[in-house]
């Protein structure tokens, strides 16, 4: 009998667990580290930018040549590795900083190695799912994952606003640590067997090509995936600016920040909920452009964002939009493209549209601290905003609005 639901397939809900206890010490780290930065080691808003960008950097450098080894190779190697290695690099934080050598220099190179360990493990996280449940239920594999990623940025800044206030900012990092290596014994339970495509003869440039060609010549794929570079680099713009607005300008601490981002989660929750249900009433394309259009409405209430409990609900009501229209989009889009996506493609196209949109980031955010110092912080937001309205417009007057995923099953 065919399994339709997600509840059937065992190593999916081993694959899904542990990405939920990794997700919760992710969103500890992201906040941690921010507060690190500002509060501990009195960084600006442009040096903020380029911890932002350091992440992301090996994205654009090697993000290609990861998806071609990722189709080469089996992938929960590459998945129970990384976690492991993750584990003991963000280890090293609080160890150097109890040792007083925690510094911005070095923390920016830990987040650059981080972010390549990220790189192939993302490349291979999204290249597996198709191998963990069949086709129809890719989009509902994928919601899942969005919903415990929504909890995950709901309890993640609130633990961390408290355990920076109780513990430091360095000893938080700790917390994601440990929930990196629970993720990789977990991820190392799984029994899916997978067989890398064979090829004749392996050709790195040749390869590259074949993931680009099929990213940036498919009718749908390549204005969704064009758009959504923009995306990353005004909302990387706006990460970088928004903490340092609230934190500096505003004058609103660690936890309270937390809070903001924990209603993000709880947006974000909302949002995936109703995601699949919206896709069988109103197509891929409808609901992920409507997504699109959700982070310019939220992001532009926190330039007007003052002193004062105003100030925090306005900042509370921003991150809530923002984080709706993530969890309402986000399992359609990456549904649509594994639907899509032949199997011995899908590192190279998760890799490519992933690595470029990470790139914009390394470019965006550094541009974002550049134009708060410069301009002033509200000024570099509206900005932001503004490339947003654009790209929402610019994916809604594409091909991508009437794009439609093949049948689902029902849900688990």
């Amino acid at each position: 009998m065919t399994q339709t639901r997600l509840r059937d397939h065992p190593d999916f809900l081993r694959f899904w667990a542990a990405d939920t206890v990794s997700m919760v010490g992710t969103y500890v780290t992201a906040l941690a580290l921010q507060v690190l930065a500002v509060a501990t080691l009195h960084a600006s808003a442009t040096e903020l930018g380029l911890l932002s960008a350091a992440r992301w950097l090996p994205y654009l450098l090697f993000g290609l040549i990861a998806g071609v080894l990722v189709d080469r190779c089996r992938r929960k190697p590459i998945l129970v590795g990384a976690d492991l290695a993750r584990a003991v690099l963000l280890a090293l934080i609080p160890l150097l900083a109890a040792v007083g050598q925690l510094g911005m220099p070095a923390l920016i190179a830990l987040v650059i190695v981080f972010g390549a360990l990220s790189l192939v493990y993302d490349a291979a996280h999204q290249s597996y799912l198709p191998r963990l449940v069949p086709g129809p239920l890719l989009t509902d594999a994928n919601a899942r994952l969005e919903q415990t990623s929504s909890v995950a940025q709901t309890a993640g800044p609130l633990i961390a606003g408290w355990l920076v206030q109780a513990i430091s900012a360095p000893a938080a990092i700790l917390v994601d640590a440990i929930s990196y290596l629970a993720s990789g014994l977990v991820l190392a339970r799984l029994h899916t067997t997978e067989t890398p495509t064979p090829a004749p003869s392996r050709n790195l440039r040749r390869e590259l090509r074949e993931g680009l060609a099929w990213v940036y010549r498919h009718r749908e794929l390549a204005p969704a995936a064009i758009t959504s570079h923009v995306w990353f680099l005004c909302t990387g713009m706006v990460g970088a600016v928004s903490t340092f607005f609230v934190l500096k300008v505003l004058g609103f601490d660690a936890f309270a920040l937390g809070v903001t981002f924990a209603l993000g989660g709880a947006g974000s929750v909302l949002g995936a909920l109703l995601s699949s249900r919206a896709t069988r009433r109103f197509g891929a394309g409808r609901v992920i452009v409507a997504a699109c259009c959700l982070t310019p409405l939220g992001y532009a209430l926190i330039p007007l964002a003052g002193t004062g409990i105003t100030g925090l609900v306005l900042l509370c009501c921003a991150q809530f939009v923002f984080g709706f229209g993530l969890g309402l989009g986000n399992p359609v889009e990456m549904g649509f493209r594994q639907s899509v996506t032949p199997d011995h493609l899908q590192g190279r196209m998760n890799a490519t549209i992933r690595s470029l949109n990470r790139g914009a980031i390394v470019l965006g955010a550094p541009l974002g601290g550049v134009l708060a110092d410069t301009l002033g912080s509200r000024l570099a937001l509206w900005i932001a905003v503004t490339g947003l309205v654009g790209q929402a417009v610019a994916l809604a007057c594409s091909p991508m609005w009437r794009a439609r995923l093949p049948d689902t099953a029902p849900a688990a």
